[in-house]
């Protein structure tokens, strides 16, 4: 009984033996890794083969691994952008610290990409994708970050809608995949996906982040790079990364642009002298006696010089060993529209410490906006174009209408007339305040026991709360008949994002090869609430419309699941993998269209390290992509639109039971088998360099097709609630060639000539619209001026989308067009709608752009320019404006102006469907043409550096379009707000 007692005893105290043997044996190893120079690096691999255990450098370049058997190891020290040192080491107790030196390798220097969920080396990526830096962004006044790429990219097409301040662009990658749904991009920023959709309160959602933050934007075009962000992706996915801390020392910069901006081009209109000319030959005696005797340019009148001032300070350093970078900026942009005015205050925090000794890493960033907007009423640019020229801008009696001159009728405005443009500039008060914030934690924890294996959270959030009201007063003639306007608005958004993954990278020496395999989860929650006021008169105490609710609260969640798996072999032939999955809010879950499979599969061929061609030095680089995918769209599409709706009646159309009035509810069309618009896509590239990649860039060709799209067709009458029904039913095809190409043809220590050029040719068309076949079946789209219901676009099976739908006009001898006479298209002796025919499109077919840079000891220049080949615009001015009874407007009793092409046509009546008024609208256009000179340090005893700098943007554009602007998003020119001409003079101080 007492040795059965004894034994624990005796096996503690064997145990304590062998451990004080083993203790006895074992050494701490310690160190620090370096560079050839002896600067310490941080974040160094060192791995021990013969005990499978590993541990990194920590921010001085320091590491220590105890209980480590005395003797020899063989030691591997890796680090990117260094070769990797491998080495027999001697380990025992009381050894020395080891100093281990590690050569640069410019084979490991080379660009490290992001991609979705994780970087990518670039030699080794096997989807198309394009990364654009700092260094290479536009230069001059950039209010919003989209404007920074512009003309850099293949088969990226960027347009702004205008010279608003912080205006909107349209983006298109790849020319889009929808024709109902959302064409735009999915749009990432440090890992947080922003929703699609508009802000209210401010012109541009993006220009609520401060485009001096960016550090990179990358592009991912092809389905195997777009693929892991699912549904999401059909449009392509722009990835923003923001700019961050220092590991290397204090800096602080301060940068400060102010430029003035003026209207380049004007809408061509005619004189007052040619209206009174034309008033007096073909008019009445009451239209004759309505002229005036002023000469007035009313684009004169409502544009002027703008001044804007953008100023950035930020702090990039570290405390203690956490890099932190803070920053700050300020900008106040007027446009050239009177009153119009944008003002910009932003802060941002990047905080990216690593702990554990480098094992856990954590990236926080913090950004927000404050923005408050004055919006100049747009209507007024259309009013100038057609406003009487002979009329003056006041009248003597200032109380009559704010003393601007209006068309009266009975002592009262002309309900029809045009009013006084600047009177609507004016007398009209539309302001919005918008705060922004967009934030995210992210942690990424290397295991201890395992350092290849990689766990990622990511916890983010984008929050906004907008808020704005109009004001007319009540003496304005816009809304004199209601005794003036107030509105007010408000919106807060609650966008939530969660993701997790985890991810392993292995080496595998043995058999040349590495694995890289990610695995994740994601939870996106987006959320807002509109709020609905009272739409009153201007004293508030009419009300002139009332909502049915205090306020409504969409919302939609998606859910997904993901995995990529990225095998290598002997540096040589790449395979990548993905699988998304995502379930949506927005699909009915009873017929399994909530969830959606997205894969895509490429491989890269990296020929420049075949035997072949290693040892050849002229080719740096070359290797060759496929890939195949399959990518979802969703954005675009009603939260509830598979579920029975109802519309609430407004207050204007209650129903009365009694002494009562009721709402009534009345019910809407609706899809319970909606589901994803998807997007099959094939690509083969090409990635080449020549002379140490003096001369470089890439080839690809791509093949998309939609399926599913959303397209609306007519259905039995009775079925649902609407004879005609929203589906998915389309199909389309897009094919496209791109070429980038980069060369560099000086290169000295004094001077240096970096040169780019890229093209894009893409080619549209659609496969099918309805569910049975109808060649002849269109979709009309493009709303125009001039007529009551009219659509000027159309999409139809074998044609480009939108494309313009008209008659075919008949010129007479001098080519001249003959009003009213078209061709007989159809041979029925009839002149009918059958007669249109779809002709040209909105969508350029080709893309250029041009770059180029020179330096020159402490000066350097730059520019950038542009063209589109073969698209057109339908020119809604001259077609809306520009007849004779348009000038005499006998039915409104007005006079109006006219676009000077009316002297071309001498249309009496309008012509609104003429193919005469498709034009020609490529062009070529220098976006900005940049000077600087670097002072260099201007502070004696001071490391601080300056240098100034002088741009001009929109410096010329050559066109055959006579309109304002060839640049059309949507292809229908109608009152467009010029892009001004812009000068800038800037100044950088770096501490």
């Amino acid at each position: 009984m007492n040795k059965q007692l004894l034994r624990p005893f005796w096996a503690l105290n064997m145990l304590l033996g062998v451990s004080a043997s083993a203790f006895a044996q074992q050494a701490t190893l310690q160190g620090k890794v370096m560079d050839q120079k002896g600067t310490s690096l941080s974040g160094a691999t060192l791995r021990f083969e013969d005990i499978q255990r590993s541990l990194s450098t920590n921010a001085n370049g320091d590491f220590s691994l105890d209980r480590l058997k005395a003797g020899k190891l063989r030691l591997k020290v890796s680090m990117v952008g260094y070769a990797t040192l491998d080495t027999l080491i001697q380990v025992q107790e009381g050894s020395k610290p080891l100093n281990l030196y590690l050569k640069s390798d410019a084979s490991q220097l080379e660009e490290v990409v992001v991609i979705g969920y994780g970087t990518q080396k670039k030699s080794e990526l096997t989807g198309s994708i394009s990364t654009v830096t700092s260094k290479d962004f536009q230069k001059g006044q950039i209010s919003s970050p989209e404007q920074l790429i512009m003309g850099k990219v293949p088969g990226v097409q960027i347009t702004t809608s205008g010279g608003q301040p912080g205006a909107g662009s349209t983006i298109r990658i790849r020319t889009g995949a929808s024709l109902n749904a959302s064409n735009d991009p999915l749009i990432v920023v440090d890992g947080i996906p922003l929703a699609g959709g508009s802000v209210s309160g401010v012109a541009n959602p993006l220009s609520l982040i401060n485009p001096n933050d960016i550090e990179t934007f990358t592009i991912l075009k092809d389905a195997n790079a777009t693929a892991i962000y699912g549904s999401r992706a059909s449009n392509g996915v722009i990835l923003i990364t923001t700019k961050k801390g220092s590991r290397s020392g204090t800096q602080i910069n301060f940068s400060t642009q102010n430029s003035l901006a003026t209207v380049g081009k004007k809408v061509d209109l005619l004189t007052a002298d040619q209206i009174r000319d034309y008033v007096n030959t073909n008019g009445t005696d009451v239209m004759k006696k309505l002229l005036g005797t002023a000469n007035t340019d009313w684009q004169d009148v409502i544009y002027g010089n703008a001044f804007t001032t953008d100023n950035n300070i930020n702090i990039a350093s570290k405390a203690g060993n956490m890099p932190y970078r803070i920053s700050a900026g300020y900008m106040n942009q007027d446009g050239v529209l009177k009153n119009d005015n944008l003002k910009r205050t932003t802060a941002a925090l990047a905080l990216t410490p690593k702990f554990l000794d480098n094992h856990l890493s954590l990236d926080v960033n913090v950004r927000g906006t404050w923005s408050k907007s004055k919006f100049a009423t747009q209507d007024a640019i259309g009013s100038a174009i057609q406003f009487d020229p002979t009329q003056p801008v006041y009248v003597d009696d200032k109380n009559s209408f704010g003393g601007y001159y209006e068309w009266i009728q009975g002592g009262k405005p002309n309900p029809n007339a045009p009013r006084n443009p600047l009177a609507l500039l004016e007398l009209r008060k539309d302001k919005g305040d918008v705060f922004r914030s967009i934030g995210n934690a992210k942690l990424d924890y290397s295991f201890h026991f395992l350092p290849e294996l990689h766990a990622n959270l990511n916890v983010g959030y984008d929050l906004a709360r907008s808020k704005g009201n109009t004001f007319t007063p009540a003496i304005a003639a816009r809304n004199f008949n209601e005794g003036g306007e107030r509105t007010e608005y408000k919106t807060d958004i609650n966008n939530k994002t969660l993701e997790f993954y985890l991810k392993y990278d292995k080496e595998l020496s043995a058999i040349k090869s590495n694995i890289d395999a990610t695995l994740g989860y994601g939870y996106y929650k987006n959320s807002s609430k509109v709020y609905n006021f009272n739409r009153t008169n201007a004293e508030g105490d009419k009300i002139l419309n009332e909502p049915t609710r205090a306020f409504d609260k969409p919302e939609n969640l998606l859910i997904s699941y993901y995995g990529r798996l990225i095998y290598s072999f002997d540096n040589r032939y790449i395979l990548s993998g993905t699988l998304r999955i995502d379930g949506s809010s927005r699909f009915d879950q009873q017929n399994n269209n909530a969830w959606g499979y997205f894969p895509s599969v490429g491989f890269t061929w990296r020929a420049k390290n075949e035997s072949f061609l290693k040892q050849l030095d002229a080719v740096s680089d070359l290797k060759v992509r496929l890939s195949y995918g399959q990518t979802g769209q969703q954005d675009g599409i009603a939260n509830y639109s598979y579920m029975p709706n109802y519309s609430i009646s407004g207050n204007e159309s209650m129903y009365r039971f009694g002494d009562t009035y009721y709402y009534l509810n009345s019910p809407l069309v609706y899809d319970r088998d909606i589901r994803w618009e998807s997007t099959t896509t094939y690509n083969a590239g090409i990635d080449f360099g020549f002379q140490d990649n003096r001369f470089y860039g890439s080839i690809d060709y791509y093949s998309k097709k939609t399926k599913d799209l959303l397209s609306t067709i007519p259905i039995p009458v009775g079925s649902n609630f609407s004879n005609f029904l929203l589906t998915n039913i389309g199909n389309m095809e897009n094919q496209g060639l791109e070429f980038n190409l980069h060369y560099i043809p000086l290169k000295t220590e004094r001077s240096s000539l970096d040169l780019g050029f890229n093209f894009t040719y893409n080619k549209s068309k659609v496969t099918n619209l309805t569910q049975s076949d109808d060649p002849g079946f269109i979709v009309e789209t493009g709303g125009i001026r001039g007529g009551t219901g009219g659509n000027i676009q159309a999409h139809k099976v074998d044609f480009m989308p939108n494309s313009f739908n008209v008659f075919q006009q008949v010129y007479d001898e001098q080519g001249h067009p003959v009003e009213g006479v078209y061709v007989d298209r159809n041979g029925d002796g009839v002149i009918s709608d059958n007669d249109r025919y779809l002709y040209k499109s909105p969508l350029p077919k080709y893309l250029l752009g041009f770059t180029a840079a020179y330096s020159y000891k402490k000066w350097s220049a730059s520019t950038v320019l542009r063209a589109n080949l073969d698209n057109y615009v339908y020119d809604n001015v001259s077609s809306n404006l520009g007849s004779g009874a348009n000038i005499n407007d006998q039915a409104v009793l007005v006079i109006n102006n006219a676009p000077v092409d009316f002297l071309n046509t001498n249309f009496l009546l309008k012509q609104l469907q003429s193919d005469y008024y498709i034009k020609n609208a490529s062009f070529l256009k220098m976006d900005n043409i940049n000077l600087s000179y670097n002072l260099g340090k201007f502070i004696r005893n001071s490391k601080a550096s300056m240098s100034i700098s002088a741009t001009v943007q929109n410096v010329f554009t050559i066109s055959k379009y006579k309109g304002v602007d060839p640049e059309i998003s949507n292809g229908i020119d109608d009152r467009f707000y010029p892009r001004p001409r812009t000068y800038v003079l800037g100044v950088n101080v770096n501490f």
